[in-house]
Formats: C-alpha cells, structure tokens, sequence
C-alpha cells in the first residue's frame, strides 16, 4: 500500500500592498500556518506573504523551491518530493493566482499525474476582478497574455483581436509591461475602431485603483490617466 501524499495548496498573493483581510479569506492563513514547504518564484516574497498572513510562524522552519524562468526543468522531480512523503505544500505566485498567467501551472499537471491532491484557495486576481469591474461581456472572453512589442506586431494583432471581439462579440483581456503602459493605451487610442468599449484597471485592490470603462472615441478627447509602472490590465469588446 502506498504512503498517504500530501496535498499541494495553491496559495494567492497580494497585487500590491492591501490588508490581508482584504483580500484573502481567514482559511487561507490556517493553512499556511500547518504548511513548512513551498514553491514560489521568489523565497523573499514568499516569506513576506506568510508573515502577512501568519505573523508568528517560525520562518527558521521554513523550506523553499524557486520556480521561475532560470529553473532547471530537470529540478522539478525534486520539488514533489515533500509531497509525496506525505507532506502538504503550498505554491505561490509572485502576485495574484498561481498557475494563472504564472509558471505555477507546469507543478499542477506534475502534481495531478501522480495522483497529489490539489486544493486552489481563494484570493485575488487581477485579470477576473478587471473584468467583473469592466461591464464587458463576462460570458465569452479570452486572455492573451503579453502581445508583441514591435508596433507593426502589435498593430497588426490589435486589429485581428478586435475583429474577433467583434465578430464573436468576446472581450479581449491582455496585460503589458507596467513601464510601457502609456504607451501601450496610445497605440489602443489610435488604432482601435472609435466605438470600441476599452476598459483600463490598474492598481486593482489598492487604495489607488483606477478602473474606468468608455468608448475608445471618448477616451481620445479626455486626459489620459497616467499608468506608467502601475500594474494594469486592457480590456476591449468591439462593438
């Protein structure tokens, strides 16, 4: 018979500096508080989300697996490890949800291949909040990431994504570099159809969040909001 295995929790993490009770639900630090093994991309931020949430753990105790893009892939086996000796674990992102938008995802699959119990706790999320905030269609969307950086790319792939949020009447959702973000917003202005819904989000959760939703018309013969590296998300529905 085969060793009971520990669960992997899947642990959100701030969007910026709020109040733990804000945005996570007190289940979440009674099981960061019984947790001593985690996977996040950074250990510095990592043990800065569990002394937010559990303020007297011995952090001493604590043990720690980088995952992020300078990551062996060979490596991974060995983050499992605790959990199949029967340890829980918890995976964090560096900000929001793991495994969404997050490298996270690869150590899900991992863990549900071999039969690991995954629990995904609540907490927030920076694309979903944008679009409940957004009044965009929240029946039919889709998230593309980051999209390219050269502005023919970029210009290009704009107008095939408003030609399908047109056609298929689905909001288009993608998040840029927080220091190209005014740039960013110039080029929605000057090549989406003027009828365009363009939602900006920005610092969701802050005390300085920003989200505004208006037609891209109107938004050209307004003052722009000033985004530059404030984390923000784009939203647009073609009408």
């Amino acid at each position: 018979m085969s060793a009971k295995r520990g669960i992997l929790y899947l642990i959100p993490n701030f969007l910026g500096p709020a109040e733990p009770e804000r945005v996570f639900p007190p289940y979440n630090a009674r099981v960061v508080a019984g947790l001593r093994y985690f996977i996040a991309e950074r250990e510095k931020s990592a043990r800065r989300l569990i002394k937010a949430l559990v303020p007297d753990v011995n952090q001493e105790a604590l043990h720690f697996f980088e995952l992020n893009r300078h990551t062996d892939p060979a490596e991974l086996e060995h983050f499992l490890e605790p959990l199949m000796q029967g340890q829980s674990m918890g995976l964090m992102s560096e900000a929001g949800l793991p495994a969404i938008a997050d490298p996270g995802a690869r150590m899900v699959l991992m863990a549900r291949r071999r039969n690991i119990r995954v629990e995904a706790l609540v907490g927030p999320s920076s694309i979903f909040l944008a679009l409940m905030a957004s009044g965009l269609n929240g029946q039919r969307f889709a998230f593309h990431g980051y999209l390219p950086i050269k502005l023919p790319n970029l210009v290009r792939r704009l107008r095939e994504l408003e030609n399908r949020s047109r056609r298929e009447h689905e909001t288009q959702i993608f998040i840029e570099t927080p220091y190209r973000n005014n740039k960013m917003m110039e080029t929605l202005l000057k090549n989406l159809h003027p009828d365009t819904l363009l939602c900006v989000a920005a610092d969701i959760t802050l005390d300085s969040e920003f989200i505004e939703t208006r037609r891209v018309g109107e938004w050209q013969r307004m003052p722009r909001p000033d985004l530059h590296k404030r984390p923000a998300v784009f939203l647009f529905l073609a009408q």
